[in-house]
C-alpha cells in the first residue's frame, strides 16, 4: 500500500482524528529537532579544550572603563622592596609524656572523634592525663595545630573533661557533660 492510499483509507475509517500532518511530515521535523540540537550542543562546546588567553584576547586589549581605542600600555615591572615581617610561632607545646599502658579511649570526651584522636595521637597526646595537665599557653600551641578542629579545645572543655576521666570521676563527668558513652 503507498502512503498516498493508506492517507486515503485512514480518513476513510476517521484514523488520525483531523490532523493531517503524515509520517514523512513528522519524520522531516524530527530529523530537524535532532540537527538543531546536535548544532546546539556543537556551538556550546566550541570553546572547550581551549586556553582561556586564547578564548578573549581582543577582550584583554580593550579598556574596562568602557572607552574606545587602544588600552594604555602594560605597567612595567618595577623592583619593589622587601619588608621583612616576623610571624609569631606559639611555642611547641609541653606535653608530658605518656604514661605506660594502652592509650586511653580519648572519644569519650564529648566533642573528640576518630579524626581528632588520629589527630592528638600524631602530637603524641594518648592519655587523658596529658590533657588534664595543659596550660593556656599549651592550649594555644596545640589549638594552632588541629586544622579545622581549632577551637575545640576551649569550647568543648577538654581539659575539664580530661581531669574527670583521668581521675575515673564518672559521676561528675555526668553531671557536667552528660552521660558517658
Amino acid at each position: 500500500m503507498s502512503l498516498a492510499a493508506w492517507d486515503v483509507e485512514a480518513s476513510k475509517r476517521g484514523i488520525g482524528n483531523g490532523v493531517d500532518m503524515g509520517n514523512r511530515e513528522i519524520l522531516i521535523i524530527f530529523i530537524v529537532l535532532v540537527l538543531a540540537a546536535v548544532f546546539l550542543f556543537v556551538w556550546m562546546r566550541r570553546d572547550r579544550g581551549k586556553e582561556p588567553e586564547d578564548r578573549l584576547p581582543e577582550a584583554l586589549s580593550e579598556p574596562l572603563d568602557g572607552r574606545s581605542g587602544p588600552a594604555s600600555p602594560p605597567i612595567a615591572a618595577t623592583p619593589v622592596d622587601v619588608i621583612a615581617t616576623t610571624v609569631e610561632v606559639p611555642p611547641a607545646p609541653t606535653i608530658l609524656p605518656a604514661p605506660e599502658g594502652p592509650p586511653d579511649d580519648l572519644t569519650r570526651m564529648k566533642g573528640v572523634g576518630p579524626k581528632l584522636v588520629a589527630l592528638l595521637h600524631e602530637l603524641g597526646v594518648t592519655h587523658f592525663s596529658q590533657i588534664a595537665a595543659w596550660t593556656d599557653e599549651d592550649i594555644a600551641a596545640i589549638d594552632q595545630r588541629l586544622g579545622t578542629f581549632k577551637g575545640r579545645i576551649q569550647r568543648d572543655r577538654w581539659v575539664e573533661q580530661a581531669r574527670h576521666l583521668a581521675e575515673d570521676d564518672a559521676s561528675g563527668f555526668e553531671a557536667k557533660f552528660g552521660k558517658l558513652g
